[in-house]
């Protein structure tokens, strides 16, 4: 595996669940597009007022700028008018 992405944002309780499965659509179309990609999504575990979600992808042949403007773009649509905060990129490579 190449490059791979981590996204984290953060919700507030009231809008989690429409978010998680505006997300978990979103990822399945991406899927359904894009052989050989891996999303996976998680939430924090410890308790807060407000959730954390992470989103990562991961595919073989890495995720490139391309790739990764292609998911940002995916998941800006899947999370339109949903109550989620700012998101944050972090590309890692493995070693």
């Amino acid at each position: 595996m190449g490059r791979a992405l981590f996204i984290y944002w953060r919700i507030d309780a009231a809008g989690l669940q429409p978010a998680l499965a505006a997300v978990r659509r979103a990822q399945q179309q991406l899927r359904d597009g894009w052989p050989g990609l891996v999303a996976q999504l998680y939430e924090r575990s410890d308790p807060a007022p407000q959730a954390t979600v992470m989103e990562a992808y991961a595919a073989p042949e890495g995720i490139d700028d391309v790739g990764q403007a292609r998911i940002e773009a995916a998941l800006a649509v899947a999370l339109a008018g949903l109550p989620a905060g700012e998101r944050h990129v972090e590309a890692f490579t493995p070693r």
